[in-house]
């Protein structure tokens, strides 16, 4: 079966509807090499004009390029017609702009700042870079080794922009399941956004995070469904993670991608629309960097995956049994 990009969910139990395919902005901000300012608003136009309507940003992606690429874009729509989410967490400040991650960055740095205020200036700024007058979703970023300065700080000032009706819905974006899960049980979170941890490389989501959020009713957004970019091209030197797989990571990408080919299907056709199929998943937020880029991922969603594929990739201990399969 295929997927449509356009059909919509609702995030946990909010108002907010997300379409099941969202456009990610990260490499945008110039992962792994620089993005020109002409390149990166083209290739959020395109997403537009192809009927993409979840567009997903953050103001550490290229130091606020990403969030500039895509204010010139949805500025000029109505607001009504498409949901955006950012990301609190990390202010700009003045600086050199240099960056282990991002290239072409502008003379702006990022600090870490879990506090409320610090939460509710990264959203005003970000609303500056977007030039919009509201954020749907904010996403706590990466709060790895802050786990009680977000709870404390940015989470309070979330919800009370939640409650204030400022915010559609409030979560928080992590690259590791396990610390998600303990958001989940600890504070009344809307969604997450888990990169590149439920995918069709690997499914660990699925031991603890996958069901509390489902017990919860809360959503995920999926992110990095790609893994960096094995799943797209897993021949040595593809990056996991953002850095150069392991060996053992190219092996296992590789012995998907052989399964796939038996049945005439592109990796990263089933690498996309896996995640889509666990009823927790609401939406997955793919990366591009180009407008054919953003083609190719509305390309995949459209290939039809059948049925044996998946029993195929289970029966060689590709995919763990209690995945859920489209």
């Amino acid at each position: 079966m295929s997927v449509d990009p356009l059909e919509r969910r609702r995030l946990g139990k909010t108002d907010v509807m997300v379409p099941v395919l969202g456009l990610g902005t990260a490499p945008l901000g110039g992962w792994p090499t620089a993005v020109p300012r002409e390149q990166g608003v083209a290739t959020v136009q395109r997403a537009w004009d192809a009927g993409v309507r979840y567009f997903d940003t953050a103001p550490f992606y290229g130091h606020g390029n990403s969030e500039g690429f895509v204010g010139a874009v949805l500025a000029a729509q109505p607001r009504e017609s498409f949901t955006l989410s950012t990301k609190v967490g990390r202010l700009l400040v003045p600086g050199s702009g240099a960056s282990e991650l991002f290239a072409g960055t502008p003379p702006l740095e990022p600090v870490l700042d879990y506090s409320a205020e610090g939460t509710r200036q990264s959203l005003r700024e970000s609303l500056d870079r977007l030039g919009l007058d509201r954020i749907d979703i904010a996403f706590i970023h990466d709060p790895d080794e802050h786990h009680e300065a977000a709870l404390e700080g940015a989470f309070h000032a979330l919800a009370e922009l939640r409650a204030e009706g400022r915010l559609g819905a409030i979560g928080v974006g992590m690259n590791w399941s396990e610390p998600l899960a303990r958001f989940a049980r600890e504070a009344e979170f809307d969604c997450f956004l888990l990169a590149g941890r439920y995918t069709l490389l690997e499914q660990g989501a699925l031991d603890e995070l996958l069901p509390e959020v489902t017990e919860r009713g809360m959503s995920i957004v999926a992110g990095g469904v790609y893994n960096s970019g094995v799943l797209i091209d897993p021949r040595p030197g593809a990056h996991y993670d953002y850095a150069p797989a392991a060996p053992e990571v190219i092996a296992r990408a590789q012995a998907l991608q052989a399964a796939c080919a038996e049945l005439d299907v592109p990796l990263r056709a089933a690498a996309i629309q896996f995640p889509l199929a666990h009823p927790a998943v609401a939406s997955v937020v793919v990366g591009a960097r180009t407008p054919q880029e953003v083609d190719d991922n509305l390309a995949m969603l459209a290939v039809d995956i059948p049925g044996e594929l998946w029993d195929t990739l289970r029966e060689r201990g590709l995919l763990r049994p209690d995945a859920p399969t489209p």
